[in-house]
């Protein structure tokens, strides 16, 4: 089986703000005394991505009660942030601007993720790699919420706000796992989770991008040292695909009907099973994972794919 299977999903537009925790039957986990629950993020708001609509949420409330007319925001080429903005700020007919990572894309055909987000009417800017690195001080940036007066959000969605929101994934019920883990790209669902868990709870992020600035942006919005990073082994990274990783993944939505994002979920949970099998995972065997959406990605995952093996 080559690409990602995405059968046996039909998404609903339909707000869920309590996710449901999902057992997980894993027998690489029985074995070794492990349970697994996911809590399916995924399923609370689809098209705007898990944890991605908790971090956005109050940064469009705050872009209501201020003098603002619209958002400008950053993003690569397959980011779940930008289409999850996108949607969002189509639900509310909100001004949004999205500055994406490379500028020689101007000249190229959209892929699935970009063009979702032209669809819903983001206005795409493409600036060169250099300036992307500037973020709000980029020349275009600049000029862009100088002359529309727009609220700037930053990539990933990451600011105090964001991690406001994503402290409202734990409930009372998950009290009664001992840790909780989730993948992490900028750290604000990490920070969320870690300022909003029980005094027993262990946080584990599975970082997946070399990004040695992360910890320190977690420590910015949390002062509590209740949570680890594990680096991934190989760091994937967001265009880099690995055919035992789609194997993975289309073997569990077979098993379970569960579908992951390939970016971070799935790393994720491959990730752990090595862990398990290989007996280096030591924070506790009643887990929680949380799927932070992100499956719009599948498509242009599949697109990098085809591109790779044409002939899969």
């Amino acid at each position: 089986m080559s690409k990602y299977n995405t059968y046996n999903h039909v998404f609903l537009n339909v707000l869920k703000p309590t996710a449901i925790n999902e057992y997980v039957p894993l027998p690489e986990f029985e074995e070794k005394g492990v349970s697994l629950y996911l809590k399916r993020e995924d399923l609370v708001f689809p098209l705007a991505s898990g944890n991605k609509w908790r971090k956005l949420k109050y940064n469009f409330k705050d872009l209501k009660t201020s003098p603002a007319t619209g958002m400008l925001t950053f993003g690569g080429a397959y980011s779940n942030h930008l289409a999850a903005a996108a949607v969002m700020a189509a639900q509310e007919q909100i001004l949004i601007i999205g500055i994406v990572r490379g500028e020689e894309l101007t000249t190229k055909p959209l892929n699935p993720t970009l063009s979702q987000c032209q669809a819903k009417g983001m206005q795409l800017v493409f600036v060169s790699r250099a300036e992307y690195k500037l973020k709000e001080h980029g020349e275009k940036a600049r000029q862009l919420v100088t002359t529309k007066n727009l609220l700037v959000v930053p990539e990933g969605g990451t600011n105090k706000l964001a991690v406001k929101g994503c402290m409202e994934i734990l409930t009372n019920d998950d009290i009664r796992f001992d840790v909780v883990g989730c993948a992490v790209g900028t750290g604000g669902t990490l920070a969320g989770l870690a300022a909003s868990a029980a005094a027993h709870q262990k946080v584990v992020g599975f970082q997946m991008v070399n990004d040695t600035t992360i910890p320190d942006c977690i420590r910015t919005f949390v002062s509590r040292d209740n949570w680890e990073l594990i680096r991934h082994p190989s760091y994937a990274g967001y265009a880099n695909i690995d055919k035992r990783l789609v194997a993975f993944a289309n073997e569990l939505i077979e098993k379970t009907g569960v579908l992951l994002d390939p970016i971070y979920t799935a790393p994720m949970l491959f990730q752990l099973v090595q862990m398990i099998k290989d007996n280096t995972w030591t924070f506790g065997t009643n887990i929680l994972l949380i799927h932070t959406g992100g499956t719009q990605g599948i498509a242009g995952y599949n697109y990098q794919y085809q591109a790779q093996w044409p002939e899969s």
